[in-house]
């Protein structure tokens, strides 16, 4: 096998974290003069050799291995504070590792936050040619590309501004265009697309699509599973600082998806700071003769009189919102009226015309047409083994962000499960 172009090695990263002993209020001029002054007294206090009990060591990365080949386009996923944008600062020797050892073998372009690599105080057309030198382009390599930058970037306009007059759409443009079109061996992206227009963001991916299919290598950090399962062919989770998985991107996801469902029994555990709260979420699939039910138990918690909504979105295996089922949200006969204390919500929805394969439920509750009081992303996941019945379709709109399919509502019951006085915090 061919010498992989990124290899890491018992990669790791070390932070030191600084506690404050104690409640930081409000300083006086007498009280900054007093720690400047012990500050200087303590430069003279011999070391002890011990550390101090309110400094902790905290491992971003730990143990991280893994190999890239060239042309392989792979997605780095995981929940915020996982690792990710540490580990894309040191594949790109923004920052060095603690531990363990990452070999690049080509030129790296990074696109980690809005303006890397940007002068503000330049103008776009200076800052081009300024991160193709960075970059270790050639004057005549950056002049070759030059008019093709500008024109994916869409900033023709501004291109003699000040970079630093640029909104962060117009930064992120730019700098992605440059990035992308100055031929780095390996490219690496965070989450920054998500500042681009959905236009934009579309663009981008078909030039990093592009950029896969001339041989060169693609990492993409992003939380968009759709977006991950579109471009990537493998992909890595990483966990509180270590790699979880490897492997090809369509069982990564569906892994990294599966397992945000199973971490949801904390709903009951949360702290109470709504007034109307959702305390649990089950739901279970009922196969009947005319077709696929899907039954759906939420416990809500009141503390005041409410008249509610609830709304499920149903999610596929890759996080991307498929279709809508609902309580209330446009009939205000179903809205549930809610007393202080616990309420117990069953409703049933036809789901017969899913196809078969694993799905999520997110689940919000809401003042009709108002305002959400809670929601809980990807709380259950049921899977359909059966092909789907003749079903009916009702359009959506797809802006809502709850994909473009609503299941019928058949009905629901509510029971009140106990009386409680509690306050909110």
């Amino acid at each position: 096998m061919a010498e992989p172009i990124i290899r890491v090695e018992n990669l790791g990263k070390k932070y030191q974290i600084k506690h404050k002993e104690g409640r930081q209020g409000y300083k006086a001029l007498r009280d900054v003069m007093a720690d400047a002054a012990k500050t200087v007294f303590n430069l003279f206090k011999p070391k002890s050799g011990t550390k101090s009990s309110n400094t902790e060591e905290f491992w971003a990365l730990k143990d991280v291995n893994f190999d890239i080949q060239q042309g392989d386009v792979v997605g780095i996923i995981g929940r915020n504070g996982a690792g990710k944008s540490t580990l894309l600062k040191i594949l790109s020797r923004i920052t060095e590792p603690s531990t363990g050892r990452v070999t690049l073998n080509g030129r790296v372009a990074s696109l980690l936050e809005v303006g890397t690599g940007f002068h503000p105080e330049l103008t776009g057309r200076e800052n081009i040619y300024l991160n193709g030198s960075i970059l270790g382009m050639s004057r005549s390599e950056i002049a070759r590309k030059f008019d093709e930058i500008v024109a994916f970037a869409e900033v023709e306009k501004f291109l003699d501004t000040p970079v630093k007059r640029y909104s962060s759409g117009m930064y992120v443009r730019l700098a992605f265009a440059v990035a992308a079109h100055l031929e780095p061996e390996i490219l690496v992206v965070d989450e920054v697309l998500a500042v681009g227009d959905a236009q934009f963001q579309k663009k981008c991916l078909g030039k990093m699509g592009e950029v896969a299919k001339c041989g060169r290598t693609v990492l993409f950090v992003s939380h968009n599973m759709a977006a991950i399962q579109q471009l990537c062919q493998r992909s890595v989770i990483l966990h509180h600082g270590r790699v979880q998985d490897v492997g090809p991107t369509a069982v990564v996801v569906a892994r990294y998806v599966n397992t945000a469902a199973a971490s949801s029994s904390y709903l009951d555990s949360r702290e109470f700071c709504q007034p109307v709260q959702i305390r649990a979420v089950t739901a279970s699939v009922v196969e009947q003769p005319e077709g696929t039910r899907l039954s759906v138990i939420v416990v809500l918690e009141s503390t005041i009189m409410a008249k509610v909504s609830i709304d499920l979105r149903i999610l596929d295996a890759y996080a991307s919102a498929i279709g809508f089922a609902a309580v209330g949200s446009f009939n205000q006969s179903q809205e549930l009226i809610l007393s202080p204390g616990r309420i117990e919500s069953v409703s049933m929805h036809d789901i017969s015309t899913l196809a078969v394969g694993s799905y999520f439920l997110s689940v919000d509750v809401a003042q009709p047409t108002l305002a959400y009081h809670d929601r809980v992303d990807q709380c259950v996941a049921f899977d359909i083994h059966t092909p789907p019945y003749d079903g009916y379709y009702r359009r959506m709109q797809q802006q809502w962000g709850f994909g473009s399919v609503e299941f019928p509502y058949l009905g629901h019951s509510v029971s009140n499960i106990t009386s409680v006085q509690r306050s909110v915090h």
